[in-house]
């Protein structure tokens, strides 16, 4: 048996982002990682998001868009270059190309910190022990003083409908297809489905999006989602909003979805080359041993923590996607390093009021804090800023202008509540928001910080402006 301060099953964003901050911190860490790298040598650290999810998508997101760019835009700039080519294959070969780096690159960081490796699948034994299963079958068990749960979530199936990966995928089949379907069917309007499915539409694939809600994006602001539906669909996206998918025949060539309208009424038949189904993950738990040892889950079978991320098990923890709160990779990577830190005696802390999300479509769309509903169902008097990007100088010479800023104070402080973003690199420009709201800052703050010109960020600084008193540009 080997002796640890903490052991971490997962090696994902907060698993590997925890490991490496508490053996930083003096810690003796180890971690266990039972995803494989393709030649199946080695781990492959990163967890879904630098292997089917975050990184390849983005790389997916980003050649797409160079192609539509090339294909549709760069004649308006004076840059002729003929119709572009698509060559699919090379295309994923960047997209691997990059996974392989982010995923090496964590193994270095690892060595680099003295983080134990353990290839094979975790179980906990009792508090302080964790099994681990290699490939061949082989087992043994690592003695550590601390446990982190950090196994990630996986895709969520519809009843009835068979994912396998070829013609009915999920999101990690959609990031492997070999040629652009002819007609793509996405079911769940979420960050997922819009980012996969404006993927392969600018590739080339008729894409209709079917939701069970009435708007898209959930919980986003309705504002943002209104606009950004409208934007997508002129891009060519169809959408069948309070509706849901309740069969898809394989039978045939061509597949055929049966869509209902949600209240119920008569069915619809769409033909689709391949469906993907993006209606959501779920936390990753089985094989954990979590039911033997006693740590207890919540009615979504997520573990539930306290506000030191321990369960009811004294000595076993857990952080990221198996614990509430949104399914996001830097959510992780914040409570990996605070659990880190409140293990090696320090004050460890998450201000989930202050949580960026990211669509990575084009534009983008991005926020951080409430939006205007959340507000009043929580009875907040607020005023709202808003500043359309076609008033910026720097949008219009990019050919970027859609979209707006929206700032949201509330009425008697100025202390910002939120803020939305549609425009080219929100994903970006949320950050100063996120930083002013660390703070407590308000509209005023962010109104009188000088920003440079021509830049998209003046943008925010005019919502401010429109928040606090009057824009200037509008």
């Amino acid at each position: 048996m080997s002796q640890f301060d903490l052991v971490v099953i997962g090696t994902g964003p907060g698993g590997y982002v925890c490991a490496i901050k508490a053996a930083q911190l003096g810690l003796k860490v180890a971690v266990v990682e039972k995803r494989t790298v393709r030649d199946g040598d080695s781990a492959a650290h990163g967890g879904t998001c630098l292997n089917v999810g975050c990184i390849p998508s983005k790389a997916l997101l980003h050649t797409s868009e160079l192609f539509e760019e090339a294909g549709h835009h760069f004649e308006g700039f004076g840059i002729k270059v003929g119709k572009p080519k698509l060559d699919l294959k090379a295309m994923m070969a960047h997209k691997d190309k990059t996974i392989d780096a982010n995923v090496s690159g964590i193994d270095f960081l690892f060595k680099k910190n003295k983080v134990t490796v353990y290839q094979g699948t975790g179980r906990i034994l009792a508090a302080g022990q964790v099994e681990v299963t290699a490939a061949d079958g082989s087992t043994q068990t690592v003695e550590s003083r601390s446990i982190v749960i950090a196994t990630g979530s996986d895709v969520v199936s519809l009843p009835g409908i068979e994912i396998d990966e070829k013609r009915v995928v999920s999101s990690t089949g959609a990031l492997e297809l070999e040629k652009v379907p002819g007609k793509l069917v996405v079911i769940g309007a979420g960050v997922i489905g819009l980012e996969l499915g404006s993927v392969w539409r600018r590739l080339g694939a008729e894409v209709t999006v079917v939701e069970f809600m009435d708007k898209i994006l959930g919980p986003m602001d309705a504002d943002v989602s209104k606009n950004f539906q409208r934007m997508l669909k002129k891009q060519g996206m169809d959408f069948h909003l309070s509706s849901r998918v309740t069969a898809v025949d394989t039978s045939g060539k061509t597949l055929k979805v049966t869509v209902e309208p949600a209240a119920g009424g008569e069915a619809k038949t769409l033909d689709a080359d391949v469906v993907l189904v993006a209606i959501g993950r779920r936390p990753v738990t089985e094989g954990l041993g979590l039911d033997a040892v006693g740590v207890a889950l919540d009615e979504r079978g997520r573990v539930k923590t306290d506000g030191h991320y321990q369960t009811n098990v004294p000595g076993i923890y857990a952080i990221g996607d198996v614990i509430a709160g949104p399914m996001l990779a830097h959510k992780a990577e914040d409570e990996g390093v605070a659990l880190a830190e409140i293990l090696a005696g320090q004050a460890g802390h998450v201000n989930y009021g202050v949580i960026p999300g990211v669509v990575y479509t084009s534009p983008e769309v991005a926020e951080v804090g409430r939006s205007e509903e959340q507000l009043k169902a929580d009875g907040v008097d607020y005023k709202v800023g808003k500043f359309a990007f076609m008033a910026n100088g720097r949008a219009k010479a990019m050919g970027h202008s859609d979209g707006f800023v929206k700032v949201l104070a509330d009425a008697s402080t100025d202390q910002v509540l939120g803020v939305h973003i549609i425009g080219h690199g929100a994903g970006e420009m949320i950050h100063e928001a996120a930083v002013l709201m660390e703070f407590g800052g308000s509209s005023e703050d962010l109104a009188r910080t000088c920003h440079a010109h021509p830049t998209m960020s003046e943008a925010v600084k005019e919502a401010a402006m429109a928040a606090f008193d009057k824009p200037i540009h509008a």
